[in-house]
């Protein structure tokens, strides 16, 4: 289907993929969602309209044809969140042809997106989140293995690292100081500060582990000193939620959340949050607020005296 497309389009969505990339840092996951949902829709209009689609095709979109896409995408299976995103990306790509080609974007940028409910972080208690680096540990047949684990969920919950970010960490990270360097989503540097709980718990998983520390190899390390697969520690996080209890939402990015909503519930500034979890928009981490808002309610349902 790509093949219908002008050199020109190809050409022009080419080069507002490298904006993205330059300007907003977008990461390669999210470069590769805009790159096929902005495809999809010029692809819609090229068999909507019976011909290729170069630039001045596309700048003849209409409300029936923004109607008719979306139209399609929802019958196609598609949920509201889906159509929401990938209308979000085909109005930041009429943004960007409009300031560079004088196109008039209205109809394209009037289109309503569906309304769907946004998922809240599932966060887990204290206690809970403490049972979990705990269980983590014990379920490896090899200590050092278990170390490496709960060191691992430690970091999730301790400095509110992605799974991606603490296992590509390399062992010049270490010995850790009072702040750690991460390299975030797009690119993104931001500087943590490291707990001694989560350094100790780092210690100890390197005093057992059978590979030596090297300035480029990866800190976490498999069991035959390769990089350690992060579906490993989803399996362990699985295997310690069902042995507590706990919801299917206690999954190792849930650590990532705990650690956002217990700051916020101790009295955390928003903006500081935002800048620990790396979030490049504060409306990112406002989600949070929402979930400190519905425990304040569960709170005050279950505890103030009705009449």
């Amino acid at each position: 289907m790509t093949l219908d497309i002008s050199p020109a389009a190809r050409d022009a969505l080419a080069r507002w993929l490298d904006s993205q990339r330059a300007l907003k840092g977008a990461s390669p996951n999210t470069i590769d969602a805009y790159r096929g949902d902005v495809l999809d829709f010029i692809v819609f209009l090229t068999l909507h309209h019976a011909e290729p689609q170069g630039l001045a095709p596309l700048a003849r979109v209409t409300t029936s044809d923004m109607r008719g896409w979306m139209a399609r995408l929802r019958m196609g299976g598609a949920s509201s969140r889906s159509v929401a995103r990938k209308l979000s990306a085909v109005k930041s790509f009429y943004r960007w042809l409009a300031e560079r080609e004088g196109y008039e974007p209205t109809a394209v940028l009037s289109a309503r997106a569906p309304k769907f409910q946004k998922k809240l972080p599932r966060p887990l208690t204290e206690d809970a989140a403490r049972a979990m680096i705990g269980t983590v540990e014990t379920q490896a047949r090899d200590s050092w293995i278990g170390a490496r684990d709960a060191a691992v969920v430690t970091l999730l919950y301790g400095c509110g690292l992605r799974i991606s970010e603490a296992l590509g960490l390399t062992g010049r990270a270490w010995p850790f100081g009072d702040s750690l360097r991460i390299l975030g989503k797009g690119g993104k540097e931001r500087i943590v500060p490291v707990l001694p709980v989560a350094r100790r718990a780092v210690e100890t998983y390197l005093r057992l582990c059978p590979y030596p520390v090297e300035p480029d190899a990866p800190l976490f390390r498999g069991a035959r000193g390769g990089p350690l697969n992060p579906r490993l520690i989803q399996k362990v996080t699985e295997q310690a939620r069902m042995q507590l209890g706990l919801p299917a939402s206690a999954t190792p990015h849930a650590m990532r959340h705990s650690f956002a909503t217990h700051l916020l519930a101790a009295g955390g500034d928003l903006r500081a949050i935002q800048e620990l979890l790396g979030h490049a928009s504060l409306s990112t981490t406002q989600a949070y607020t929402a979930v400190d808002q519905v425990h304040l309610m569960r709170v005050y349902d279950a505890c103030h005296p009705k009449a």
